[in-house]
Order: C-alpha cells, then structure tokens, then sequence
C-alpha cells in the first residue's frame, strides 16, 4: 500500500526534533561532512557532499530499513501521512542528503514523499 510520507531533515543545534513517527539520529554514527574544511560551507545541494555522505558505511543500509518501516507504517490499520524526521548536528549535510535519498527511494516505490529542509539554509554552525 503506498503512503503518503513526510520527511524532514533538521539540526538538533538549531531547535528540537520535529514531531514524527520516526526520528533518525545521524550525529554519532556516521561521519560528518562538516568536519572537512572543503565540504564545511557546502549542502547537500553539492555533488561532494552527497557523494560524501551516501559513500559513508552503513546510510544505505539505514535509507533502506528506514523504507521498509515506511512500508510497515504504510500497512498500519490508521490511514494518514507518515511522519519522518532525519537529523544530523547542523542539519546541512548528513540529514538532508539521508532525506532526498529517502524520499527518492519511497518514490520508486510507488509512495509520495514530500521533503522538507527545516534547517538547510541556516548558517554554518560553529563549533
């Protein structure tokens, strides 16, 4: 059964999680573009930092179990939007890139994802 999916990729320095059914954490166990000078000022909209964050072990893997529990909400005996939150520390690299391939995923799927970039235009946080 296709959804409807709302993703949300956000910084947990900038304001709190967004509400959601499921809340992916990306902060501590995957590396973080931010830490490269390089890649610091870009996003996600950047070819090297997608590259960078979608080459880091494991956030395949992740994007696909996060889709297949999207199915299992999908399969839930309430209808209604289905609710995802990705985070990462500043909310410009890890989360939003895990966000669009997300979104692209469950579209390929046959569901309608939405994705909303809640912090991605925010300045660099300094840390």
């Amino acid at each position: 059964m296709a959804a409807a999916v709302e993703i949300v990729s956000f910084g947990y320095l900038h304001d709190e999680p967004p509400a959601a059914h499921l809340t992916i954490d990306l902060r501590e166990h995957f590396r973080d573009p931010h830490v490269s000078p390089e890649l610091r000022h870009m996003t996600a909209h950047d070819v090297p930092v997608r590259t960078a964050v979608l080459s880091t072990p494991g956030v395949s893997g992740l994007v696909l179990a996060t889709a297949a529990a999207v199915d299992a909400f999908a399969f839930g005996p309430s209808y209604g939007i289905v609710r995802i939150a990705v985070g990462c520390v500043g909310g410009r690299h890890r989360a939003p890139v895990f966000a669009l391939a997300l979104a692209e995923l469950l579209g390929d799927a046959g569901h309608e994802a939405m994705v909303r970039h809640r912090d991605l235009d925010k300045d660099v946080v300094q840390r």
